[in-house]
């Protein structure tokens, strides 16, 4: 291994477009905001070092042993941050990038390509109106001044829609931004020099000049080669190297170690992300290698130590079984009603995987009428520790303690007895008081929070959270404003949009209930009913009047009831 004449990013940026520069499947995908990319062309304009890289010679026949991707020039934000692969049949040799795929791909994106983030505040789809495209752009009109992080050059993706693209774009203050990647346009001195008589601006030529001079003039990308043909020497050059700097995550390391010794676990792991996602459930590839460990390791602490060869040949053996269990999980989760704002610790999620994988009844354990009943307990199980934060903290001593309890006696029983022994255990894992204190924060709780689901889930066991259902207000939220002006000031809207005044309804007869005030709800409800049974069914106190001027008999004597039903949920 040895130190090589330097290269301009330009030449890069070549290699890797004619895919001579690939990246073997060790290397984690790439991770950086935005604003980090933004910040490297900074540095890069004034002239601070970006570190060296360290790459691979990779001859023919060993490429055919493994598998290696092309960069990744087109990012959006959860929906496309996998590298595409590629056939390297044919191709005599070519460059792998040990260390340094993160600075390259950011200098791609920046120069050939584009990212697309979600915009704050709009929902997770797929469309250029939540996560919307961006190019990067630097600002021609000014420097930056008296900035806190010292830059001096304002790099910005800029919005596709904003700008058509166009290598020069004014903002609506009239900033003049120059399209990075339209400099490669003018690898020609002549044609650059043209396009500098076109502006006035001292700054705009200045500016333009030194990112020029960085991506075609400056050999900026130092960089060591390896050329022996062992994948496993460069796995631990790998390792070694990405132990400083920004580090690798666990999930990294392990899936260097797990795609030396099988291929395809980059493209299976990141296939089964994909399918959890589409379910509605944001989940890592940590939580995939997370629950491997759990089901067949002694240790599961974040070490890339605790993940050898030998654990690689078993996730490779028994994967068909662990990608079904982990995606029947998630399906039950959704009957539910959980999605990923409401599941509020993912951690909560591998003891049940551990017991179905253990338990062998992961196929269709979601629907099957004969799990029905258990089912039902795994649900309130779920939401219990949810509320109680169970994993809030030490989640792998937690985690530990739960598989302890999973002796062979608890998975060799009839399912429906085993599953007993989840908050038994539970309890005996960390002690949970409901006390009075606990009961009332959880009845504060306020519409739309991402406990307020669990809360009204385990009160209203009975719908079917398969289909849509609502969280709705018991007295309108419009009624609120005629409250009177003691119980507006007694109560305030804390309360009035609290779990004390809310119910779940089905869909259906949310939309019959509409915005009408609770008093006429009622008696259109009850007609020729069973009125005591219907208020008994949505949880509400028998009371004699409904109507908002008597709110405050109604919040205290619903508050007291709901207190009564979580205690002995709860405990």
């Amino acid at each position: 291994m040895s130190f090589q004449t330097p290269i301009t990013i330009a030449q890069a940026m070549d290699k890797i477009y004619s895919n001579e520069y690939l990246l073997p499947a060790i290397q984690r995908e790439f991770v950086w905001p935005a604003n980090k990319i933004e910040w490297l062309f900074d540095s890069l304009m004034k002239g601070y070092p970006i570190s060296s890289f360290l790459f691979w010679k990779v001859n023919e026949k060993t490429a055919q042993n493994y598998t290696f991707y092309k960069f990744i020039d087109k990012y959006r934000q959860w929906y496309k941050t996998h590298n595409e692969p590629i056939s390297t049949d044919g191709i005599p040799s070519f460059t792998a990038i040990l260390d340094g795929q993160q600075r390259l791909t950011a200098l791609y994106i920046g120069l050939r390509g584009s990212y697309a983030y979600k915009e704050y505040r709009k929902r997770w789809e797929d469309n250029e109106y939540s996560i919307p495209t961006r190019h990067l752009y630097l600002n021609i009109t000014r420097p930056l001044e008296n900035e806190e992080d010292d830059k001096e050059y304002e790099f910005s993706f800029l919005k596709k829609e904003n700008t058509k693209e166009d290598d020069i774009y004014i903002d609506s203050n009239d900033q003049m931004w120059f399209k990075v990647g339209s400099i490669l346009n003018y690898r020609n001195e002549e044609s650059f020099d043209e396009l500098i008589d076109n502006f006035e601006l001292a700054f705009s030529r200045k500016s333009l000049r030194q990112l020029r001079r960085v991506v075609f003039e400056k050999p900026i990308i130092n960089y060591f080669l390896e050329e022996e043909q062992d994948l496993n020497k460069a796995l631990n050059i790998f390792i070694r190297v990405n132990s400083g700097g920004q580090p690798l995550s666990f999930s990294d390391l392990v899936m260097s170690v797990a795609i030396a010794n099988w291929s395809d676990a980059r493209e299976e792991i990141n296939q089964l992300v994909d399918e959890v996602v589409r379910k509605g459930f944001y989940i890592s590839k940590d939580l995939v290698l997370k629950s491997f460990l759990y089901l067949h390791s002694a240790d599961i602490k974040y070490k890339v130590t605790n993940f050898s060869s030998e654990n690689a040949e078993e996730l490779k053996e028994k994967w068909s079984k662990i990608r079904a269990t982990i995606l029947e999980t998630f399906e039950l989760l959704k009957t539910f009603g959980f999605n990923d704002y409401n599941l509020t610790s993912k951690n909560a999620v591998i003891p049940v995987i551990y017991y179905l994988y253990h338990k062998d009844v992961y196929e269709g354990y979601s629907s099957s009428i004969k799990f029905k009943e258990e089912r039902e307990f795994i649900r309130k199980w779920f939401h219990t520790i949810l509320l109680k934060q169970v994993f809030a903290s030490s989640s792998d001593t937690v985690l530990i303690q739960f598989r302890q309890e999973f002796t062979d006696d608890v998975i060799n029983k009839p399912l429906k007895d085993a599953i007993s022994y989840f908050p038994r255990e539970f309890k005996k894992i960390r002690s949970f008081s409901a006390n009075d204190d606990f009961i009332d924060d959880l009845l504060s709780t306020q519409m739309g929070s991402k406990y307020a689901f669990s809360i009204l889930s385990l009160l209203y066991p009975n719908l079917d959270y398969r289909n849509n259902f609502h969280q709705d207000h018991l007295h309108p939220k419009a009624d609120f404003n005629n409250l009177n002006d003691e119980d507006k000031n007694k109560y305030k809207w804390e309360s009035y949009n609290s779990i004390c005044n809310l119910q779940l309804l089905e869909g259906n007869e949310n939309s019959s209930k509409n915005a009408s005030s609770l008093a006429d709800w009622i008696e259109k409800s009850t007609q020729n009913k069973d009125r005591d049974a219907f208020l008994e069914r949505h949880l509400i106190p028998n009371l004699e009047d409904y109507s908002i001027e008597n709110f405050g008999e109604f919040y205290e004597r619903r508050k007291e009831l709901l207190a009564k039903k979580l205690k002995e949920l709860l405990q």
